[in-house]
């Protein structure tokens, strides 16, 4: 039976910043997983925490997994638990120092992660496995339509299904698996054989506390969010648990019975924020579009780590915003079309998905910026990591201390350098952690669909998916904003080749100056002059689709957005923040969207 209010629900950070999208290597089952609990309760310096030699002793000595790979996923969960912005600063720091990959091993060998939380963080690889027999559900016998399918047609539908924004699916996966979660913080002794755990055996209060990486809960509606552990030592859970105060430590089957009897669906996942989050009309609509954009965000009432925001449907339009409503949110902006996104504020992270022909500007991304299924997207972040799957002819400039993922499925990407700034920028990095070195963005990971690191990929990823984009071809980027601060150039400045292909187009630009200066036209010559070129101006407007973004930027009136449904959103539009305005380049008006 239920304890009256008391609820535990899988937390969302795990699965969503977490688990890769990739089907995981083999290498991470069950078993293996149960082998290395045994080992690391058995060695120096692998419990209770476990320091990067160690582990990559075990995944590259014992689970023959690459070093790349081994080292993705120590890296991914230190980003996923976080360290403060000034610790992650100075690791940054320390980090761009290291000139030998003796120097880096050994900067490396300073980390350290809990060794009970890091096991489940691996078992919750498991999450976007793609069971072959789920994969043939529907096809009661083999077609010719789907013998044709070409391996990167596989790889595309195998990365579509993703389930890290999916609370159903960790609901699901939780409930299904978690008597092998409780198996993994059992101590050795306590094991069968087979490695798997005797029902009169106890789990410690301190296994307990690193389940606090998966589960949360709270002791009724509208109480506070509280560490699993807290709930199952005290209240009602205290009895359906049959914790042991003396012993500090739970009987296996009671603790195992207690959780499943009070798991629920995560109250602020996507799920709720959907249903119940507080949904925002737009202030303007442009003419033509076909359907109104969608915006839901909870971060009214979710605790840290559960703040979403959510942007479906933005078509032929353009949002702007800075808000705290964004600081540390984590943003889904998912099937757009044709739109301009300026998202200017320090955010957790940041989902673009199944979105084509758009233009994504984020402001620094303290964890993960994932391009998933999109095409014709450009994407621009400062970010802890840029990973992207399934998607097409997308662009992406980032500054960014980790190495780019490439996940299967992908086609014609291309990577750039981190080509604009706005002016608070630098003062946003800051508040996140993330520093202007080390920058890898040239140096993309390609993993396989099992999970795999590309044995070639060591330095770079395969090239025949993505290129680096050519010098000849990179422009800056200018945000049509007005803010306050004081960043007036791109952090750390443009690789050497960039930033003489920038130098080399003004000069062509002062040059063409000089030679119109030189030929001594009338004033009849000029005007001529003058309409031509304001013609040619307007036909590439027109050609490149950039004239639909320089009229959206138009400061809409406030007799308008006083016409909107939502008053909220017409507040909110003005762009006022603590008595600042973020106006456009001109220097007049407000935001052209806020949500």
């Amino acid at each position: 039976m239920e304890a009256e209010g008391v609820s535990i629900w899988p937390r969302m950070e795990p699965f969503l910043l977490g688990a890769l999208q990739v089907t995981p290597s083999s290498k991470l089952s069950l078993h293996y997983l149960r082998k290395m609990a045994a080992y690391v309760r058995t060695r120096d310096g692998c419990f209770p925490v476990l320091g990067w030699p160690m582990w990559r002793h075990i995944a590259c000595g014992k689970l023959q997994l690459p070093e790349d790979l081994a080292w993705l996923y120590f890296e991914t969960f230190d980003l996923l638990v976080g360290r403060g912005a000034e610790q992650r600063l100075e690791w940054a720091e320390s980090l761009s120092q290291c000139s030998t990959k003796g120097e880096l091993d050994q900067q490396r060998s300073e980390l350290s992660v809990d060794t009970l939380q890091f096991l489940l963080f691996l078992h919750i690889q498991q999450l976007n496995h793609l069971s072959l027999r789920t994969s043939l559900i529907g096809e009661e016998w083999p077609s010719p339509r789907a013998r044709s399918h070409s391996s990167s047609d596989r790889e595309a539908k195998t990365s579509s299904q993703s389930k890290n924004w999916d609370d159903q699916a960790h609901l699901s996966f939780v409930q299904s698996h978690l008597a092998e979660v409780l198996e993994l913080m059992v101590e050795p002794g306590q094991l069968s054989q087979s490695g798997q755990a005797l029902r009169e055996c106890q789990i410690s209060l301190e296994a307990v506390r690193g389940l606090g990486l998966l589960l949360e809960g709270s002791a009724g509606a509208g109480k506070a969010v509280q560490p699993v552990h807290q709930l199952l030592t005290r209240g009602p859970l205290l009895v359906q648990s049959d914790y042991s105060v003396a012993g500090r430590s739970f009987p296996l089957h009671k603790l195992l019975s207690c959780l499943q009897h009070n798991l629920t669906l995560n109250p602020f996942g996507i799920t709720a924020c959907l249903r119940s989050g507080k949904k925002l009309a737009w202030a303007q609509q442009v003419e033509g579009s076909m359907k109104r954009a969608k915006v839901a965000r909870n971060v009214h009432t979710a605790p840290p780590g559960s703040k979403m925001v959510l942007m479906s449907q933005v078509l032929n339009q353009t949002l702007a915003k800075t808000s705290d409503k964004l600081t540390g949110a984590n943003i889904k902006i998912h099937r757009c079309s044709n739109a301009f996104i300026y998202l200017l504020s320090p955010l957790r992270s940041v989902s673009v998905d199944k979105c084509r022909d758009s233009t994504v500007i984020l402001g620094p991304v303290e964890t993960s910026v994932h391009i998933h299924s999109c095409q014709n997207v450009l994407v621009v972040c400062v970010a802890a990591r840029v990973a992207i799957g399934a998607s097409s002819r997308c662009t992406v400039h980032s500054l960014t201390p980790t190495r780019p993922l490439l996940l299967p499925g992908n086609a014609s990407i291309t990577l750039g350098p981190y080509h604009t700034f706005y002016p608070s920028l630098e003062d946003h990095m800051a508040s996140v952690g993330l520093a202007v070195v080390p920058n890898v963005w040239d140096q993309p990971l390609l993993l396989g669909t099992d999970g795999m690191a590309n044995p070639g990929a060591s330095s770079v990823a395969d090239p025949a998916c993505y290129r680096l984009l050519p010098p000849a071809d990179f422009h800056m980027l200018v945000v049509p904003f007005q803010m306050e601060g004081d960043t007036c150039e791109v952090p750390g400045g443009l690789p050497a080749p960039y930033q003489e292909a920038v130098d080399e187009k003004k000069r062509r630009i002062q040059s063409w100056q000089r030679t119109v200066m030189e030929a001594r036209l009338n004033k009849e010559q000029k005007r001529r002059f003058q309409e031509i070129v304001e013609i040619k101006f307007h036909e590439w407007l027109l050609e490149t689709g950039r004239r639909q973004e320089l009229d959206s930027l138009i400061p809409t009136t406030m007799a308008s957005l006083n016409d909107s449904a939502d008053k909220e959103a017409a507040a909110e539009t003005t762009g006022a923040k603590d008595g600042r305005r973020v106006r456009t380049g001109r220097g007049a008006g407000q935001s052209p969207m806020a949500c």
